[in-house]
């Protein structure tokens, strides 16, 4: 046959399917430039005057004594627990610390307000009981590395921040745990250019993790402190977007070589932990939510979905459009940018592996506990640690309910 009279037929591939498959490399792309511009901090650094180390605590007697002696280890000016309400032995273990160092400090707080959620009230409570320039807050839950306040003075010096927070290394240990809290980097990396949130003013350019928060007291003054958020679930994030609205800068930090932190342990933990707060961190509206189930299912679920529907195209005899029998490859294509992804993510985090395989399966869950996040939201029953608050737009008028 003449080579010249062949012909190759062309079948057009859909434009939404390249799409599917070109949007989980610029996830990628956008992931390695954060992982690559996200400071650390020196370890030679300093704080910009006295130092107070602060702690809410409610119910945190297996972890608190590591909590306070890690802060005691970074030599801070004081370390003040509130005790806020606990059920256990916390304010025990703290009052024996206290004894041992006179730089501890235990307050005992009292009945929850109407119009607050708990965390900000307590940390209302130890800003008004500090002394110190610069205020650390520092969750029970989370262990300072050596280095940890050093680290931050250097942020705040180097980058003229009026807030350093940072993202904290996850330690977990639960199948659910190791599927569900290695996303939490990837909701910190993937989606925003970090520079903007120290360079720009703009406060919508904002991440924030409350595990870790050192702020000066000048610009925690000017913000208004806890009580201009006394009602918001997502404090962290509220209390820095207001920050950056009465001119603060925010720096969000890589915390790993900071602190390290289990946030929730076994697969009823990570559930409530992050029904708790999903919706509302969205946005705590349908529609958010359905953006953020979408934009999670076309670059993290849909590359996996295309390609076994083209393998079973090839493999039997099913009626399809004629470019269905390329759609293995493009779905091939987004599950290597996904597969890239975590690998980075868990060699450079320290997070497990088999993360990387079960990605989709990991998303699959969180998008479900997004789902019943809005359903606590939508129904008032957004229940942590033994409280349970309205819906975000009750919560001034309601207050909590006692379970």
């Amino acid at each position: 046959m003449d080579p010249s009279t062949m012909s190759i037929d062309y079948v057009p591939i859909p434009l939404w399917v390249w799409i599917a498959a070109a949007l989980p490399w610029l996830v990628l792309g956008m992931t390695a430039f954060n992982v690559m511009a996200w400071p650390r901090g020196r370890r030679d650094g300093r704080m910009p005057g006295r130092v107070s180390v602060l702690i809410p605590a409610r119910d945190e007697a297996e972890r608190i004594e590591a909590c306070v002696r890690g802060a005691l280890a970074n030599a801070p000016d004081e370390v003040i627990v509130y005790d806020d309400g606990s059920a256990d032995a916390t304010a025990e273990i703290v009052a024996r610390i206290a004894a041992e160092d006179a730089r501890v400090r235990l307050l005992r707080g009292g009945p929850l307000p109407a119009g607050w959620v708990g965390k900000p009230h307590a940390c209302h409570h130890l800003a008004n009981a500090a002394a110190g320039d610069v205020l650390v807050y520092m969750d029970a839950d989370t262990m300072a590395e050596p280095e940890c306040l050093a680290r931050m003075g250097s942020l705040f010096a180097r980058m003229r921040a009026d807030v350093v927070t940072a993202g904290t290394r996850q330690v977990t240990g639960t199948f659910a745990e190791r599927l569900i809290i290695p996303l939490l980097h990837l909701t910190y990396l993937a989606w925003l250019p970090l520079p903007l949130v120290w360079r720009s003013r703009d406060p919508r350019f904002l991440v924030a993790n409350g595990q870790l928060l050192a702020v000066r007291r000048a610009a925690y003054d000017a913000a208004g402190g806890w009580s201009a958020v006394r009602a918001e679930v997502v404090d962290d994030m509220a209390f820095c977007r207001r920050v950056k609205e009465t001119g603060g800068r925010v720096v969000f930090a890589d915390g790993h070589r900071m602190a390290r932190c289990r946030m929730y342990r076994g697969g009823g933990e990570v559930v409530r932990g992050f029904s708790k707060n999903l919706y509302e961190g969205v946005g705590g509206k349908p529609l958010a939510l359905m953006g953020f189930a979408l934009v999670y299912a076309v670059m993290f679920v849909l590359p996996y979905a295309l390609f076994w529907t083209g393998i079973l195209v090839l493999s039997e005899d099913i009626s399809a459009p004629e470019w269905a029998d390329h759609i293995a490859g493009i779905g091939l294509l987004g599950i290597a940018a996904n597969v890239l992804l975590r690998l980075l993510l868990a060699i450079r985090f320290r997070q497990p592996l088999e993360g990387v395989i079960l990605h989709p399966l990991a998303v699959l869950g969180l998008m479900g506990i997004a789902v019943n996040s809005a359903r606590w939201s939508g129904r008032g029953e957004i229940r942590w640690r033994g409280r349970t608050y309205a819906g975000r737009a009750a919560r001034v008028a309601e207050g909590p309910r006692s379970d």
